[in-house]
């Protein structure tokens, strides 16, 4: 479900191929790709164009629309008016068909994209149309002559990627239409970036050479606004090689095929009124390097990407007076026909729930889900459709993507990916979280009504994505603990303001809470609405983006300072603990808390509510995992604070800054969690009966619980930060020394006490040694890279002269206590007193 970029460069590969368009003196009785090697050579030599009946013969099947497309045999035409050269056009390809057993991750089913590119057809000299790639990396704001707008353009020549003869030219007696026809059938049949696979998307299937006798043209349809090209390819499957096996050893390559779809898609001549990128409203977005922003530089600006909302043009005025009205054009989502009938109302909920976002942006009715016509010539693959596709994989997840134009940000069409098997992710999710508050999670098969709910709440969150809208890590952060735990309140305002969000259910809600539903499931919230309302209020009274953004300034700064629940948190910064996946409410150590409440009431109920007849432990097992990973999460989210920095963008013209570091209180309370949590083994997860029936190792678990506790502490950038802190904020800060002197009081609690070490401690005991004996001589950085936000090396900082002196003080309090210690406890105290001298010797 995740979908994670700050700023989106539309990829525009390019490939420089010229392809021999002479048709051959015998065409092959099948249709095949032209051999590879001769794109590369010069075009053979032509008498210019035909007469078009010679061409294009009283045999031809031709479809109107875009470009008229001929099919004269086995040869395909594509005749190309005049006023279509130099219009940029969208390519946007697909897996219409699986090649079967090909998978890469959530890569290689029917419907995933796998490249596009913007395009431009060119008359050239000698009778030559040409295929031009275009980019939008670079740009200039006035595009007149003056400024860099010509300097630009002569240091960016858009390269052509290849070439056509002209067969011949078309003048339409009727339409008085000119134009030029040109054969693709051999660009088509063979391999390019421009119509097919990307070379990432090459990679990540593993795909090498097509097999050219394996690959051909199924159909080219023409529609008014777009060309839909169906091919079917062959490639090489390249064997996976195993670091270390010789290449022998790997395997053969093998023949894949798949069914392609690429679409041709016009863009539009009249371009929408672009909006600037903000960092204090999550969306999606397409960057660019600006020469003419700044007069004495350049600005990396960015546009973010949204459906293009106008009214009609009889309710213009009623939109400026502040009525409600239909947008010239809805978003429409169409449901694949594949789609299991039970979930289609669940899944079209989950569209239009989002229409009283839009309501807040002026426009009644603006998005729709429809069930997919019932004509034939309605297709899945066409770009003029957005679809939820369904896909019957045993891959746990959905995804949201979109197509844009990167001119402008214009959303222009998307497919959101429906994997079957998202009902066991969400189900399992909802038992491990809700299970203890709903009596309806204490099974393995939901009742279609529960079932049917997580499915609509998946959809929105999808569709969300689709709409330009990034995750909001940090919305859940806005709420107070308690209020989750408060039946009215949170029924009435939900356990996060946003369901993009990673929020999930509310397992901070316990049994005597009796929160129903609407309490604990994620829905459209105060943050995803006000960041529809940001997005897609049309604003006509601002002629540019640069004269938008002034107001979009004010108007965020009123707004979140009204209501602080419409703040953004980005997915992707590692040190604000505001902003995590999975986590609740305004303080991580008390809704943990309140969480491992929930799982301890879990844990004992786990066989029963797993049981299936004629089944075995493996559902067991798997909500085992689940749970496991769910503490695993608290323990991350407390970890957070220690060395957090709260980052909140800002502009100049609001108080306060924009980096400020969490207080030492909060980091005492965080540490203090993991010392009685995690520390000291939560021996409540071990439960003998459920371990013994599902195979589970009680040490391994532990193991795993403590590694990733102390990890997440026990590191360079956390060390740098605490350092840094310590610089700014001196005596109030939480300080390295802290937080030895806190983790060396929780793991070696024992020694003060001379009481026996179990052997979940002893192991935690090693570990922390082993970990700090480490810090003595760690790895050398990667080349450019840095340690935190201060960017200074671990050795070069106080953490190792500190880390030298917690050993020493370690080892006399290790040969205090051992003496008095017995049987293994003795041994291993024995043990980490040898390591230790043994790391110290020779370093001071």
């Amino acid at each position: 479900m995740k979908k994670n970029v700050l700023l989106t460069l539309l990829g525009l590969a390019s490939a420089a191929y010229v392809n021999a368009q002479d048709k051959p003196a015998t065409p092959p009785a099948k249709p095949a790709a032209a051999n590879p090697n001769a794109m590369n050579r010069p075009a053979a030599p032509t008498n210019g164009p035909k007469p078009y009946k010679q061409v294009i013969t009283d045999s031809a099947k031709t479809d109107h629309g875009l470009f008229k497309v001929h099919q004269v045999q086995d040869r395909y035409y594509f005749e190309i008016a005049d006023s279509l050269l130099g219009r940029e056009i969208l390519t946007v390809n697909r897996i219409s068909k699986a090649a079967a057993g090909n998978r890469a991750s959530m890569m290689g089913y029917g419907g995933d994209h796998i490249g596009d590119n913007v395009i431009s057809f060119e008359k050239g000299p000698a009778n030559k149309i040409f295929i031009r790639t275009i980019s939008y990396g670079e740009r200039s704001a006035d595009s007149t002559e003056q400024g860099m707008y010509r300097s630009l353009m002569s240091s960016n020549i858009q390269p052509l990627v290849a070439s056509f003869d002209i067969k011949a030219l078309a003048n339409d007696s009727v339409t008085k239409v000119k134009g030029s026809v040109i054969d693709v059938t051999d660009y088509m049949n063979g391999d390019n970036e421009i119509f097919f696979f990307e070379s990432r998307a090459k990679r990540a299937l593993s795909l090498s050479n097509q097999l050219n006798d394996r690959s051909y043209i199924r159909e080219i349809k023409s529609y008014p606004t777009n060309i839909e090209i169906r091919t079917v390819k062959t490639y090489t499957k390249t064997p996976a090689q195993i670091p270390g096996m010789p290449p022998a050893m790997a395997g053969s390559p093998t023949p894949v095929t798949y069914e392609l779809n690429s679409s041709m898609v016009l863009l539009p001549k009249k371009q929408m009124k672009p909006r600037f990128f903000d960092a204090r409203v999550g969306y999606f977005a397409t960057g660019y390097v600006d020469f003419d922003s700044n007069p004495q530089g350049i600005k990396n600006q960015a546009l973010i990407t949204r459906w293009r909302l106008e009214p009609k043009p009889e309710d213009v005025e009623r939109y400026k007076r502040g009525e409600l009205v239909e947008p010239k054009k809805q978003i429409v989502y169409y449901i694949d026909p594949a789609t299991p009938k039970k979930w289609i109302p669940y899944l079209i909920q989950g569209v239009n729930d989002w229409q009283k976002a839009f309501e807040q942006a002026g426009f009644k009715n603006a998005i729709v889900a429809k069930l997919a016509p019932n004509d034939p010539n309605w297709s899945i693959d066409d770009a003029r459709h957005s679809v939820i596709v369904y896909k019957p994989s045993d891959i746990p997840n959905a995804s949201g993507p979109h197509v844009h134009d990167p001119r402008t940000g214009e959303i222009l069409e998307t497919h959101i990916n429906w994997y079957h098997n998202i009902m066991q992710l969400v189900r399992n999710w909802y038992i491990i979280q809700a299970a203890a508050i709903d009596p309806g999670a204490r099974k393995m098969k939901f009742d279609d009504k529960l079932m049917g709910e997580l499915i609509r709440f998946v959809s929105s969150h999808e569709v969300g994505h689709t709409l330009g809208l990034r995750h909001n890590f940090g919305s859940s952060a806005t709420v107070p603990v308690e209020k989750l735990r408060d039946k009215q309140w949170v029924e009435k305002n939900g356990h996060t303001p946003s369901i993009m969000d990673y929020a999930r259910f509310n397992y901070v809600a316990q049994p005597e809470d009796k929160i129903s539903a609407k309490g604990i499931f994620p829905r459209i919230g105060d943050y995803d609405m006000w960041a529809i309302e940001w997005g897609y209020k049309w604003l006509p009274q601002y002629k540019t983006a640069e004269d938008e953004s002034k107001y979009s300034n004010q108007t965020i700064i009123k707004r979140i300072a009204e209501n602080p629940r419409l703040a953004f948190g980005t997915e992707t910064d590692p040190n604000d603990p505001r902003n995590q996946s999975e986590d609740l409410g305004d303080n991580a150590v008390l809704a943990s808390e309140y969480g491992i409440k929930n799982l301890k009431r879990l844990v004992p109920n786990i066989l029963a509510y797993s049981k299936e007849p004629n089944e075995g432990y493996d559902n067991a097992k798997a909500l085992y995992g689940e749970l496991v990973g769910q503490f695993g999460r608290y323990i991350g989210h407390v970890a957070k604070y220690v060395g957090g920095i709260y980052a909140t963008p800002k502009t100049m013209e609001e108080s306060g800054t924009q980096y400020s570091r969490v207080n030492a209180a909060r980091q005492k309370q965080a540490m203090d969690f993991l010392g009685a949590q995690v520390f000291n083994t939560p021996k409540w997860l071990l439960d003998k009966n459920l371990l013994d029936n599902i195979g589970e190792d009680p040490i391994s678990v532990a193991n795993r619980l403590h590694i990733n506790a102390l990890a997440r502490l026990v590191n360079a950038n956390t060390f740098n930060k605490l350092i840094s802190a310590e610089a700014a904020d001196g005596p109030t800060a939480y300080k390295i020394t802290d937080l030895f002197s806190d983790l060396q009081g929780s793991i070696f609690s024992e020694l003060k006490s001379n009481t026996e070490i179990d052997v979940y401690r002893r192991n935690l005991q090693k570990t922390y040694v082993n970990t700090v004996i480490s810090l003595l001589e760690p790895p050398a950085p990667a080349a450019g890279s840095t340690s935190g936000r201060g960017g200074s090396n671990v050795m070069q900082s106080d953490a190792v002269s500190l880390a030298k002196a917690q050993l020493r003080e370690l080892s006399s309090a290790i040969k205090s206590a051992t003496p008095a210690a017995s049987g293994m406890s003795k041994f291993h105290l024995e043990d980490l007193s040898q390591r230790i001298d043994d790391a110290l010797k020779g370093k001071g």
